[in-house]
């Protein structure tokens, strides 16, 4: 007889323990609650199935953090170093050393409040909904509330405080309408072609972004000829982004460009956590100090947050973003606004995720519901009043837990081990606050990708519904607003479709006045055959 090698011997002590574990699980009162034998899972495959989630989500902790901060977040122009050129609104703009510092700090804190959040979020779906979808802040959301509402470096209709009351009026409103049964009936409302094209038009909204020079790659840029144009220059204007010599010379590009074909390679394969691989790789290069594609230059800001990145291990806390709310702003009809664009996004978003994944799971029932479906969009409203209390946007159930779902995650103890992760996540903070734009940049557009699917299931060959369709999309990245293209969209289909809902009230009223002119008839006829025969 062979004799069994190490390795072997290994695997079957490993497997005996791990089937140990299991079966006490199982029995326990935890193995109960979160009815491990019933939905034919084991806690090892939970943990499994978390680990490969949290690696497959990981991304959003540096990308959230990076979007949200472009808004400037608290920071204002009296953050700025008196000493410099520019002074004033003016200064957010133009590199100020002052301004950029606080930038930083804001950074540090949204990276917390990102991972703070997601855990908590994680913690309660997990425990309450007993369901394996991890929640972090949404994509979409964030970019509409950092570029459309508070705008660049603080540039937009509302402020950035303003800005996080709106997100926790808008949670509370979802948590009122999940409890009451409302959201999905307010969810049927908008037109399907509408709401199909609404997620193209973020997908293209998050592409355009990630190619821009202060939230991306850099590969595209302002013009004043023709609005936009390709630039990853050596040289750009560091206010207006527009290309001051060089055209496709940056190295930050190039390493991004690089970080794409990775991402996208390990996307194609299916290969688990493929979005951390790429934006690890770039950032790992964008570390090394004295190369052209550092993020450590040789300046007091770089030199400082390179002091801060060596720490390596750092356990942070949120000094300027936690709070930060105010409703004294809310007169204004640009902040209902937002609001209703943050909910109807929420809403569709939420739901769309939720039910794709509980089918992926196997817990839709024959009414289309799914098992803690009530619970869990309670968890979404309720963590989303969170993380605006934190100082971040809407939270929702990621896609990406499908990655756990494969793995054979079916319980909540999938969503806690993702919980758990995000908890380690919070003692990394010097690493995950300097992770470069041009690491993130690929992430945005390949997100952007993975949302054209939904493009197919518009019916094009019906121009009622095609046309709203594509306004809705090409409006959200060309008029850089959300808000503009569901608008639009909504329009151009009650427009559109005017001259049939007029013919319909005209076929009501017929039919109405057809039917009293019947009554009538028929009150007559009977009056006359009531009326006695008068005796001969």
């Amino acid at each position: 007889m062979e004799r069994e090698g190490p390795r072997n011997c290994f695997s079957k002590i490993l497997a005996r323990a791990s089937t140990t574990v299991n079966q006490a699980v199982a029995k326990s009162s935890v193995g109960k609650y979160f009815k491990l034998e019933a939905r034919k899972s084991s806690f090892t495959k939970e943990l499994r199935a978390g680990i490969a989630t949290f690696f497959t989500l990981a991304y959003i902790i540096s990308v959230n953090a990076s979007i949200l901060t472009d808004s400037g977040g608290p920071c204002t122009e009296n953050d700025c170093t008196p000493a410099q050129k520019t002074t004033g609104p003016a200064c957010k703009f133009d590199m100020n050393p002052g301004y950029q510092s606080c930038l930083e700090r804001t950074k540090n804190d949204l990276t917390v409040a990102t991972s703070l959040a997601s855990m908590i979020a994680c913690f309660a779906m997990g425990s309450i909904a007993n369901l394996p979808l991890a929640l972090a802040p949404g994509m979409g959301a964030n970019a509409f509330f950092a570029y459309n509402m508070v705008g660049f470096h603080g540039s937009g209709a509302v402020s950035y405080s303003t800005g996080l009351a709106v997100v926790m009026l808008e949670g509370c409103l979802f948590l009122l309408l999940s409890a009451t049964g409302l959201r999905s009936k307010l969810a049927r409302l908008i037109p399907r072609s509408v709401r199909l094209a609404s997620a193209v038009g973020i997908g293209l909204f998050l592409a355009f972004t990630g190619l821009q020079v202060h939230q991306g790659m850099g590969l595209v840029g302002p013009s004043k000829s023709t609005l936009v144009t390709l630039t990853a220059c050596l040289k750009t204007d560091s206010a207006t982004g527009e290309c001051l010599g060089g055209t496709l010379r940056s190295p930050t590009f190039w390493l991004g460009a690089a970080g794409f074909l990775i991402t996208a390679t390990c996307l194609s394969r299916q290969v688990n956590g493929s979005m951390m691989f790429g934006i690890a790789l770039v950032t790992v290069v964008s570390w090394i100090r004295d190369t052209s594609v550092t993020i450590f230059p040789n300046t007091p800001l770089g030199n400082s947050n390179y002091k801060y990145f060596k720490k390596v291990v750092s356990f942070h806390t949120i000094k300027s973003t936690a709070g930060k709310i105010t409703f004294s702003h809310f007169n204004s009809s640009s902040v209902w606004m937002y609001l209703l664009t943050i909910l109807y996004v929420d809403i569709l978003d939420t739901t769309g995720s939720m039910h794709s994944m509980a089918e992926l799971a196997g817990f839709t029932n024959e009414k289309g519901g799914f098992e803690g479906e009530y619970r869990a969009f309670l968890v979404d409203g309720g963590s989303t009043i969170i993380g605006a209390a934190l100082g971040t946007t809407t939270l929702t159930a990621y896609i990406e837990s499908t990655a756990g779902i494969r793995e054979g995650g079916r319980t909540g103890l999938t969503a806690i081990t993702v919980g758990f992760c995000f908890f380690l996540s919070l003692f990394f903070t010097p690493l995950l606050t300097n992770v470069p734009p041009w690491a993130v940049g690929p992430s945005l557009i390949l997100v952007g990708a993975m949302m054209m699917k939904l493009i197919k299931e518009i019916e094009w060959t019906d121009m009622k519904e095609g046309v709203p369709a594509f306004v809705t999309m090409i409006l959200m990245p060309l008029s850089f607003s959300i808000a503009n293209g569901i608008i639009a969209g909504i329009g151009v289909y009650i427009a559109i479709h005017m001259p049939d809902y007029a013919i319909r009230v005209w076929r009501w009223g017929v039919r109405m006045k057809n039917a009293k002119y019947d009554s009538r008839n028929q009150i007559t006829s009977l009056e006359s055959t009531d009326v006695p025969a008068t005796p001969v």
